[in-house]
Formats: C-alpha cells, sequence, structure tokens
C-alpha cells in the first residue's frame, strides 16, 4: 500500500510517499481502505516536531479519514467488514495518510448517509473540537451570549453552527470575505475584524470561544460577564486570575469518541450541520496540501487527500 511518511521532522518537503505493507488490527481496532483523509493544522505540528503529542519516527501523517472497514481485531463487535465510517485514528493523531490505516474502534463511528466521503473525512476533528468546545465546557444554553474568535476557519464554521441550534446569541468575528458565510450558517451578528474592534460593538457574553488567541482573546476577556468562560484551542499560556478572577479560562485537547461522533452524524443527517470542503487533492500531492497549511493559496474549507480513486 501507498503511505505519505516522514522520516525525519521538518518542512513539508520531509513527506515522502512509500510503500508499505498493510497494517494488521490489533485489540480494539479494525482496519479501513481509506477514501479520504483530512490534512489539519495539527498535522504539520507533528510534522515540526511541534505537537504534545508524539510518536517514534518514521510515521504516516494524518488522523481524520472516512473508508470501509476491511476487517476487524479482537474484541471488536460494533463494527463488520464493509462498514462505511468516519473518525480518527488514534490518540496520536497518525496514520490515516494511507491506502490501508489502523483506527481505534472508540474513535471511528458510521459515516453519515448525507456525507461523501471527502466531506466525511473533512469534519471528525474540527466538529468535535467545536462540540466539545460548546457543550462540554462552556455548558451553553439556550438565551445565553457566545462570541466566537475566528468564525471563518473549519473549527469556527462548526461552532456558530451549533451554537446557533443550541439556542444562543451567536456574535462571530470573521474577514470581510468570509461574512456572508458566517451569516448563512447562524451568526447573528459578524464582526469584520480587519476593520471593527470587536468589542465596540460586541455586549458582554457570557462565552467566548478563541480559535485565534494573542491580543483578540486578551480584548475578549475584557468582555466577558462574571462567571462567564473563554474556551481554547490554542496553546500559548492562558491568563491567569488577575483582574478576570470571575472569569474561567481553559485549554483543552479534543477528544474523539465515537459517542461524539454519533451525535454529529445525526445532526448532518437531519441537515442541521453542513461541512465545507475546499481542496481535494490526490495523496502524491501531500506535500502541496502541506504548504497550503503553511499559507499556499486554497480555497476556504478543509484539506483532503483522496486515497482512492473508486470513492
Amino acid at each position: 500500500m501507498k503511505a505519505a511518511r516522514i522520516h525525519r521532522f521538518g518542512p513539508s518537503d520531509v513527506i515522502v510517499i512509500d510503500e508499505l505493507a498493510p497494517p494488521t488490527p490489533g485489540v480494539g481496532q479494525v482496519s479501513l481502505r481509506v477514501a479520504n483523509a483530512g490534512v489539519g493544522p495539527w498535522d504539520a505540528l507533528i510534522r515540526e516536531n511541534k505537537s504534545v503529542v508524539n510518536s517514534p519516527l518514521p510515521l504516516i501523517l494524518g488522523s481524520d479519514l472516512a473508508g470501509v472497514v476491511e476487517s476487524v481485531g479482537p474484541g471488536v463487535t460494533q463494527f463488520r467488514p464493509g462498514d462505511e465510517i468516519y473518525g480518527v485514528t488514534n490518540p496520536q493523531f497518525v496514520g490515516a495518510y494511507a491506502e490501508v490505516a489502523i483506527a481505534s474502534a472508540a474513535m471511528i463511528a458510521r459515516k453519515p448517509a448525507s456525507l461523501s466521503f471527502p466531506e466525511a473525512a473533512s469534519a471528525p476533528v474540527v466538529a468535535v473540537t467545536a462540540w466539545q468546545m460548546l457543550f462540554d465546557y462552556a455548558k451553553v444554553s439556550a438565551g445565553q451570549s457566545v462570541l466566537i474568535l475566528g468564525a471563518g476557519g473549519n473549527v469556527g464554521a462548526y461552532a456558530v453552527q451549533l451554537g446557533s441550534q443550541a439556542g444562543a446569541h451567536v456574535f462571530a468575528t470573521a474577514s470581510a470575505h468570509d461574512a456572508k458565510y458566517v451569516q448563512s450558517l447562524g451568526g447573528t451578528s459578524v464582526i469584520d475584524y480587519q476593520r471593527t474592534q470587536f468589542e465596540d460593538v460586541v455586549p458582554a457574553v457570557d462565552v467566548v470561544l478563541d480559535m485565534v488567541g494573542g491580543e483578540m482573546r486578551q480584548r475578549a476577556l475584557e468582555i466577558i460577564k462574571p462567571g462567564g468562560i473563554l474556551v481554547s484551542v490554542v496553546s500559548e499560556p492562558l491568563p491567569g486570575p488577575g483582574r478576570w478572577k470571575n472569569v474561567r479560562a481553559v485549554f483543552f485537547l479534543v477528544e474523539v469518541t465515537t459517542d461524539r461522533l454519533d451525535k454529529l452524524a445525526g445532526l448532518f443527517g437531519r441537515g442541521k450541520l453542513i461541512a465545507r470542503v475546499g481542496t481535494v487533492l490526490p495523496l502524491e500531492q501531500v506535500r502541496r496540501a502541506h504548504e497550503m497549511l503553511s499559507g499556499a493559496p486554497h480555497p476556504p474549507g478543509k484539506i483532503v487527500l483522496s486515497l482512492s480513486g473508486k470513492m
């Protein structure tokens, strides 16, 4: 099988296509014929040896994937060969950029029938991240106000959709280019961060979801209500109590589980969530995909690799 691996850490040109023997699933694992694999910023961090998770070299990059179960390991009863699934590979977030991949059965679920394989591969990490931010950490409920920093990005877009459907009043920062898109997802008020200081137009909010960090996050702390919370996926140091002693600040690492994927699959199936794929590239162009992560021009939406021309 073909797989995109790194034998040393570094820039995108360290990625090579290797020919390997297909892996065999172990206890609690399944073997998947991969149709598509999502490409995310965390893949670049692993490639550069900057991730908080790590695996020994050489390693196959990639975590998000969608495909068809080929075989199951001991102890796996919830999936069988032929099942179409989506999810991630393992807690180390590696192994998906391959024609055949091994995934933990506890981190995959049946693919929503309403999604194509590329769409399904684009969703797991970013959609589950948004879900956890809103419901596991912020405990958002109807009537609350939420400010989403970076709403035009992949995580932010899901946060807007989920927050709006939960009955929250959603304020969102985005570029002028993304404003209409964010509004279409349910953003009540979309602020062009390049032209307007959001704190000048956004009232005090119950929750801030941070996909940006830096000075925008610091400014957002000033408009959180006492007892409110800031939930961040940006790992730079969060502020200590200081004058924000009545505001909580949380950073977390996403935990993709079958249960969360099933909940999201139900929303996709009912047309409540929209997946946004921006670019689909063959595995042989994986370096180009990582150049896009680094800033090379590409359409908005998730970058996805195609591993099988039949799917």
